[in-house]
Order: C-alpha cells, then sequence, then structure tokens
C-alpha cells in the first residue's frame, strides 16, 4: 500500500474573530492546522452543514438580554457573561461548525492507528468520560472548541462515529446537529406509534428531521410550513401538510387528537400551538426561530395536564441511534444546497431567508 502524503501544516478556514455580523467571519488559507491530542482524531473536512446555532453563537442571540427572533445581525444590547447555549463566554478566535462529515487522517496518542481511513460523522456533544450523563459537564463541537469551518478539525475519537453509506459527503453533513436535535426531542418526549406530532417548521433542519423520525417510531405526522414547500415535506413522509400559521388552526385540526407538539419556532403563534395539545399531551421544545419570548396561560398548561420537557443535551446513544438509521436506509437526508467554505457569509445568508426545504452545506 502506497505511503500517505504528508499532511500540511496550514489549512484553509472560515473563523469567527468575535461576536457580531458577518464580517467577523474571516477566510483564512494559511491558518495553522490543529494536531490531534491524547484520545483523539484528526478529520480531513469533507463537508459541513448549517445551523442555527451556528449564527446564535456569533451574534450573540442566546443573551438573556436579547428578546427578538434571530436575523442575523449582531445584537447591540448583548450580556457577554451569556451569550452561548451553556450561558457561558466564548473563546475567540473560534471555528464553528458542526455538521462534519470527513475522514480520520491521523491519530492522537491512545488511538489505534486502524481508525485512519475511517469516513466518520460528528456527535457534536463534548461529555466527560467520567460522567456523560452530567448536563453540567458538555460542552459543543464548534463552540466549546474548533469545528469544521476548515480544513481539518480534531475531535475526541468516541466523537469521530464511522458511517457505511452510499450517501454523498454533502447529503451525510445534513445529519449531525438537526437530526441528533430532532431525535432528542422525541426521545424526551417518549413519542411511539400511538402518538399524533405536531411539528411547526416542518422544512427547516430540525424539522425535516423531526417528519422523518416521528414516522420511523410510527407516529402520524402532522406538519406546519410555507405553502410553497408543502410538496416537498410530504415527500419527507408527513400525514398532512398545513400553512405555516394558519388563520384557524383549531378548525383545521377538529379531526385530529394532537398529543405532542415538537416545536422549533417559538415567537408570537406559540399560544395557539400550544392551545391544540390535547389533554395529557406533551410539548418537546429545543429552538425558538420566531423568537424567544412567547405567552403562556398557566391555566392551559395545569388544567389540561400538559407535561413541558426542554431538549439540548441530547442522550449520549441518539447519535449512535441516528447513524444506524442512515445506514439501515431508515432516513434520508434533506440536502437544498452546497456552497463553497470560502462562500460562507452567501450560504448563512441564504440560510436566514429560509427560502430552501432541508439542510444548506459548505464543501471545504
Amino acid at each position: 500500500m502506497s505511503a500517505r502524503p504528508p499532511l500540511p501544516d496550514t489549512m484553509a478556514a472560515m473563523v469567527t474573530m468575535g461576536h457580531g455580523g458577518l464580517d467577523q467571519m474571516v477566510w483564512h488559507r494559511d491558518w495553522p492546522r490543529p494536531d490531534p491530542g491524547p484520545g483523539e482524531v484528526l478529520i480531513r473536512v469533507r463537508a459541513c452543514g448549517l445551523n442555527n446555532t451556528d449564527i446564535n453563537t456569533r451574534v450573540g442571540w442566546y443573551s438573556k438580554a436579547v428578546s427578538e427572533a434571530t436575523q442575523g445581525d449582531a445584537y447591540a444590547t448583548v450580556d457577554d457573561s451569556d451569550p452561548t447555549w451553556g450561558a457561558a463566554p466564548i473563546a475567540f478566535p473560534r471555528i464553528q461548525g458542526a455538521d462534519i462529515c470527513g475522514e480520520v487522517v491521523a491519530v492522537g496518542p491512545g488511538v489505534e492507528a486502524a481508525r485512519i481511513g475511517e469516513r466518520v460523522i460528528s456527535d457534536n456533544w463534548l461529555r466527560d468520560p467520567e460522567a456523560p450523563w452530567d448536563l453540567t459537564k458538555t460542552g459543543y463541537f464548534g463552540s466549546e472548541r474548533d469545528g469544521g469551518f476548515a480544513e481539518y478539525t480534531t475531535l475526541p475519537a468516541q466523537n469521530a462515529i464511522p458511517v457505511r453509506s452510499d450517501l454523498s459527503d454533502a447529503e451525510l453533513a445534513t445529519f449531525s446537529c438537526s437530526y441528533s436535535t430532532a431525535e432528542g426531542m422525541l426521545t424526551r418526549a417518549k413519542v411511539t406509534a400511538s402518538d399524533t406530532v405536531l411539528v411547526p417548521g416542518a422544512s427547516g433542519g430540525v424539522g425535516t428531521g423531526l417528519v422523518q423520525l416521528a414516522k420511523r417510531r410510527g407516529a402520524r405526522v402532522v406538519a406546519l410550513a410555507s405553502e410553497s414547500k408543502h410538496a416537498a415535506v410530504r415527500a419527507l413522509g408527513a400525514d398532512r401538510v398545513l400553512p405555516r400559521a394558519p388563520e384557524d388552526l383549531h378548525a383545521l385540526l377538529a379531526d385530529e387528537t394532537i398529543t405532542v407538539l415538537a416545536d422549533v419556532v417559538g415567537g408570537p403563534f406559540w399560544p395557539t400551538l400550544l392551545d391544540v395539545i390535547a389533554r395529557g399531551g406533551r410539548l418537546t421544545c429545543s429552538g425558538a426561530i420566531a423568537g424567544p419570548m412567547v405567552t403562556l396561560d398557566l391555566r392551559t398548561f395545569y388544567l389540561r395536564d400538559l407535561t413541558f420537557t426542554g431538549s439540548t443535551v441530547i442522550a449520549p446513544e441518539v447519535t449512535r441511534n441516528l447513524v444506524r438509521y442512515i445506514e439501515g436506509g431508515e432516513i434520508r437526508p434533506a440536502l437544498a444546497a452546497t456552497y463553497p467554505l470560502s462562500e460562507l457569509h452567501a450560504a448563512q445568508t441564504a440560510f436566514l431567508e429560509k427560502r430552501h426545504t432541508g439542510s444548506l452545506v459548505v464543501l471545504p
């Protein structure tokens, strides 16, 4: 077998220099390539998906000082003490990007050399090996450590999950964040074949994952999306597709028993969504793309015996289960478009315009 060519000392990378607008993401052609530390692997990134988390962290949207929807612009009111998902400051410069597909090209001390050459996707949750279930000891790839908006990145070996699939690199890069978020929500809400799941924002990355993964569990799925996207959402398996914010949602759902609301939208329509959940039903939430501030009538909550579950840090087995579903052909990617990594500004602008169905991916 021929020897592998030596790895370069530098790499191309899109580096976020601080909180702010798109101008804070700076293109570098000679950024230092990382080396894998003990227990880590070096991955040549072949594709990296885009997610709300990338933008939310850059602009400081997670700060409690911010109350409106994400627009992709810097927020002047950000409190720098709590601008990230974990309510702690982030270190800059930082290479963002979590949803990678790539190839292991080197290993650090303690990792078997046989892993070199593996095709992998990322489990983005960075856990304490001694306490993997401790939510207070977690970080996120592309946030608490450099991510995949670069030609190379490093990960703890256990976070680089081998995948055997005929899907393209770009297609595989649609799964790690969006679909693991969706599966984490459904797991937290204990969705089964006896449920009818209402999915607002069904055309987005998490939404397309929710539709497919709820159907995989045998549930009935009612999806909400802009009418131009109905055919694409229906093709993913939704049983019914309704307008994004119907004037009379109650009337449209008169013949349905909504037992689970799987929401990443929030915003002003949220009280209407909550009000259609059946008695004893559940809300599972992992986002607020239409705005984090909502109106809650506590009588709806307690008189209807509802259960609310927030879902951010997923169970350790969720991403590995997701890979099993991919390899078994039980779910499929919803890849909307690809961009060169050097055009990440344009890709994130398109992401925020939300004219697409599924996920956008950049290619180093």
